[in-house]
């Protein structure tokens, strides 16, 4: 019994002694985990940058405040003309191609000469003209070539000012489309963006897609939106104002939190937030920010990086 006790009591003093070593080792240990106010925070926790360290990694400040928060649903389409502004031209009677005035992408006005042809029964020439003011887009007809008065042989010309985005719109997602919705059209991670309205959707489901179609008119006077482009499309289905929200880059995963890095006199640390709803540009905050706090909307990612530097006993390198 004796040996027994004098084990429990080398044990305890042995326990004591080692956490008593710890916390003299790790001053801001003990400091961190009592630490429980918004505005206290350990040393380990904060990264301190000057403004020219800031403007030199693109660490781009925001102020924490109320915001409109859209929510859409993706959709794909392609780029096709408005059927009513193309025109085809057929030679009206049988014969041969003397020449060929116009070729594939060149523009042309209502009245030009496209081809000219001389007549099999009175070898009389006669000219096939545009039918619009717009573009060659498809011909075939070649010089000595017979033709003979049948669509094999037409010229096509489209007036491509306005073309149209014709989108796929899934029988999940029929119910939350609807003519009049704003759309933004975009083509080649974002290359090319354009805004327009639903027009019109679909009567009927395609057998063979067994989607719907919605249709955006786009202008289309600078030609950079070209018939058979794919692209992507954000259609607006719901705004909502939230009381505060954040930039979508200002959230990062730290410590097993989700959390973004505010600004504060001794410098940049990470807060843990919880979040509401979001689109791929903001997000609502719904506890753990205050409105009007200066937080990390771009470059967060750097200050994370730091931080878990130190964390290997690296130590901060601002």
């Amino acid at each position: 019994m004796v040996i027994l006790t004098d084990n429990k009591f080398l044990c305890r003093i042995l326990i004591i002694g080692v956490l008593t070593a710890f916390m003299i080792s790790n001053p801001f240990t003990y400091a961190e985990d009592k630490s429980e106010g918004h505005d206290e925070h350990s040393d380990e926790e904060i990264v301190k940058m000057s403004a020219e360290e800031l403007k030199e990694f693109g660490i781009v400040l925001n102020t924490a405040g109320p915001s409109a928060i859209q929510m859409h649903t993706d959709l794909s389409g392609e780029i096709k003309p408005d059927p009513r502004t193309i025109a085809h031209m057929i030679p009206r009677f049988d014969g041969i191609v003397k020449k060929v005035h116009k070729a594939i992408g060149d523009s042309v006005k209502k009245g030009e000469v496209l081809a000219t042809i001389e007549s099999n029964e009175s070898l009389v020439k006669y000219d096939v003209t545009s039918a619009i003011d717009g573009t060659v887009i498809d011909m075939h007809m070649t010089p000595g070539e017979l033709v003979n008065g049948d669509s094999n042989h037409e010229i096509t010309v489209a007036n491509l000012e306005i073309v149209w985005a014709e989108l796929s719109v899934y029988q999940k997602d029929l119910s939350i489309i609807s003519i009049g919705q704003m759309v933004i059209i975009l083509a080649g991670h974002e290359i090319y963006e354009a805004k327009g309205k639903i027009s019109y959707i679909s009567p009927i489901i395609d057998e063979a897609t067994r989607t719907a179609t919605a249709r955006v008119s786009l202008d289309n006077n600078t030609g950079k939106w070209k018939p058979g482009m794919f692209v992507t499309a954000e259609v607006l289905t719901l705004e909502q104002e939230v009381p505060l929200a954040v930039a979508k880059n200002a959230i990062q995963s730290f410590e097993g939190q989700t959390v973004v890095f505010v600004q504060d006199k001794e410098g940049f640390r990470p807060q843990p937030v919880t979040v509401g709803i979001q689109n791929d540009k903001a997000v609502e905050i719904l506890s753990g920010l205050h409105a009007g706090e200066k937080y990390i909307a771009k470059g967060a990612f750097t200050i994370k990086a730091e931080l878990m530097k130190e964390s290997f006993g690296g130590g901060h390198g601002h």
